[in-house]
């Protein structure tokens, strides 16, 4: 399978969420993959914002998931930070990969600990497939179907280059 080039990807997205900037914005990643692409697309429309600056800030969901006790944490937790009043923000949470929804869900409940923003709008840059909950993201760079053998996984080398894998798992 021939996987998109994630840079280009993320230029899709940076564009998409750029449209979509009000005064009242609010950057949100969550680890660690989002928060790669938050920083990304942050230095790209910094300079392009006519109302200053966009606060930002980072999620680690796990201990918000609901499978938290089948799955357990994968690495090190992350410590979550939102240094500004998410009330009447618009929040554009992001992520790298999507799948069942889960971890959409569950910083969607963390960010709900910090306050309750007007909106908030998800961006991926790859919607894998397998949706089990009602969440669907709203930003998308690109749509690639997986079986759940299968396992898109989103690197940052040294110097901040975006890189897709895929792995298979045989059972």
């Amino acid at each position: 399978m021939q996987l998109p080039n994630p840079e280009a990807l993320l230029a899709e997205i940076t564009a998409k969420i750029q449209a979509q900037l009000q005064p009242n914005t609010a950057l949100v990643g969550i680890h660690s993959g989002g928060v790669w692409l938050m920083n990304r697309i942050l230095d790209n429309i910094q300079q392009n914002i006519p109302h200053g600056t966009i606060p930002i800030g980072t999620l680690d969901a796990a201990l918000y998931r609901d499978d938290y006790a089948e799955r357990g944490l994968k690495n090190e937790p992350k410590p979550s930070n939102i240094a500004f009043d998410v009330r009447g923000k618009h929040i554009i949470l992001i992520d790298d990969i999507f799948y069942t929804g889960r971890t959409a869900r569950a910083a969607m409940n963390e960010l709900f600990d910090y306050g309750r923003p007007t909106s908030i709008t998800l961006a991926v840059l790859i919607n894998r497939g397998g949706v089990e909950l009602p969440i669907f993201p709203n930003i998308i760079g690109a749509e690639i179907l997986l079986t759940p053998k299968q396992n898109l996984q989103l690197s940052q080398d040294s110097k901040g280059k975006l890189h897709l894998t895929l792995e298979a798992y045989h059972a």
